[in-house]
């Protein structure tokens, strides 16, 4: 992930003004933060085609400033890092209520058919791919919606880690320079938070 000292200082300074009070810094900062926060939800959608399928990039990241902003009412992050966190945390949220939506009883993904291909000579219709279960599909979906939902769970050190390499892609090193750590201790969290979604999701995987 590349970092613009020029954005960081700039968010800085707005979030230094929200919370000494200045109300007209909460709108500045979602106008100044949406290009980085649009990056980060399409990095979020692409590993969920069966919710990508179904939404662009600017729904999700809407719906999530919306959820943001109301966040930002009540929790004043100090740092560009719970910032990031904070906005991170809302894009997932949504993209996890999205998910239930599509796949839940009466979602459009769950009882979605795909259209049929051309048709032979015979007039016999072909789909143009082969089509999954779509009880498995919804099963995939549904146990997606748990895994997310158990970051939450994970210890304060172990979850800032995973999301941070989890959800916004960035490497064990760009983690360690954010979080002021070393390399070694980004790796045994890294380790650890995975090793702990394990256990909370009931895997018996080494």
């Amino acid at each position: 992930m590349t970092e613009h000292n020029g954005y960081t200082t700039r968010l800085q300074n707005l979030l230094d003004r929200w919370s000494a009070g200045d109300e007209k810094a909460i709108d500045e900062i979602i106008v100044h933060s949406q290009e980085q926060l649009r990056r980060i939800a399409s990095r979020m959608l692409s590993a969920k085609p069966h919710v990508g399928r179904w939404n662009l990039t600017d729904d999700v990241l809407q719906n999530a400033l919306i959820r943001l902003h109301r966040s930002l009412k009540a929790v004043k992050p100090d740092s560009k890092r719970a910032f990031i966190g904070l906005a991170a945390t809302q894009i997932r949220r949504e993209l996890i209520d999205m998910a239930r939506s599509l796949y839940g009883p009466e979602g459009r993904g769950r009882h979605h058919k795909s259209d049929p291909g051309q048709a032979d000579p015979d007039g016999n219709a072909h789909p143009l791919y082969e089509k999954a279960d779509p009880a498995d599909d919804v099963i995939n979906q549904l146990e997606m919606v748990e895994f997310h939902e158990s970051v939450d769970m994970l210890a304060e050190d172990e979850r800032e880690v995973f999301k941070l390499i989890f959800y916004q892609s960035m490497t064990q090193s760009e983690v360690a320079s954010l979080l002021k750590v070393s390399e070694r201790t980004i790796k045994r969290r890294w380790r650890q938070a995975r090793l702990s979604l394990k256990r909370i999701l009931g895997s018996d995987e080494k």
